[in-house]
């Protein structure tokens, strides 16, 4: 099995899209024409490719942009241009437990290093207990929670050697 992060092409956003609304209760809502407004503010587009098949995708931003997330919103305010911010990471189901998420995160992660932190989210209530221990064996540290009841998220970081 071998696993690449590739960018996005234009015949794979069927699959993404389809990937996104498979997961929507733990991401927002995404159209085409929503895929291609974040995709024009990313640092990063990239589907996850295993073995020549699109297993999954990532969607991650340099500070500076017009994304309108308030999770986003709440790191730019809080780090300035010191984070690079992972919005989505998925991975199809048949293709868990594969190691396809470790590899994706250590080069998004490493891509991250020169602005010294990687920032994300993670569902807390409703939890998301897989993910979060999954984050914290990584290193992630909560440093805040945003949302309402019943879509609350933990806010996590981790400092990057520069």
């Amino acid at each position: 099995m071998t696993a690449v992060l590739r960018p996005i092409h234009d015949d794979d956003v069927p699959e993404v899209l389809a990937l996104n609304e498979e997961h929507v209760e733990l991401l927002s809502p995404m159209d085409e024409p929503r895929l291609h407004q974040l995709m024009s503010w990313s640092a990063r587009a990239d589907v996850i490719e295993c073995d020549g098949e699109v297993a999954g995708f990532v969607l991650v931003f340099d500070p500076g942009t017009g994304y309108d997330s308030p999770n986003y919103r709440w790191f730019t305010d809080r780090y300035g241009a010191a984070f690079r911010y992972l919005d989505r990471v998925v991975v199809a189901d048949r293709y868990r437990r594969r190691g396809l998420a470790t590899a994706a995160y250590d080069a998004i992660e490493a891509g991250a290093q020169e602005r010294g932190r990687l920032v994300l989210e993670v569902n807390v209530d409703p939890p998301n207990d897989g993910s979060l221990a999954f984050h914290r064996s990584r290193g992630y540290a909560e440093v805040g929670r945003l949302g309402p009841v019943g879509h609350v998220v933990a806010l996590m970081t981790k400092e990057l050697g520069r």
